[in-house]
């Protein structure tokens, strides 16, 4: 059940490809955080773009004419990872980013895409108006219902 943010510059996805790219972003993180690919899964696994109106590095702004930068910040429940699923979900969110651009290949040369993962410690979750534990949403992917309160 990830929750994915996704800062880009403006217009950074504008294109085609660019929109095929958010498409699939959140289901790539969802093979790599083992969801089943499910409707119940779907349902709760968002993404957000955040486009700001300035972007700095090094005290300085980049400027429109510099290809794009790019923050993915991936939230999910602790306790759905190990370290070879972060390192999936690394490698596939830069993928995703990096189909997005015509040369393919930027991003795995340049620190031009920056991958966070957050795991959210177990009662930090809610939903429903109440707490939501990894128990109760592997119970939601699963077709049933979270645990009552």
């Amino acid at each position: 059940m990830p929750f994915v943010e996704l800062y880009a510059p403006k217009g950074a996805f504008a294109s085609e490809r660019g929109q095929a790219a958010l498409r699939s972003l959140v289901s790539e993180v969802m093979v790599a955080e083992g969801a089943p690919d499910n409707e119940a899964a779907r349902s709760i696994s968002w993404l957000v773009l955040h486009e700001p109106d300035a972007w700095f590095v090094g005290g300085a702004e980049v400027t429109d004419a510099e290809p794009p930068r790019y923050v993915a910040r991936v939230s999910v429940p602790a306790g759905s990872l190990n370290d070879a699923k972060r390192a999936d979900m690394v490698q596939r969110v830069t993928r995703v980013l990096a189909g997005a651009e015509e040369d393919s290949e930027r991003l795995f040369r340049q620190p031009h895409a920056w991958v966070h993962i957050h795991e959210v410690p177990e009662g930090n979750w809610g939903a429903f108006g109440r707490q939501v534990g990894l128990a109760d949403i592997v119970s939601l992917v699963a077709g049933g219902t979270p645990v009552p309160a």
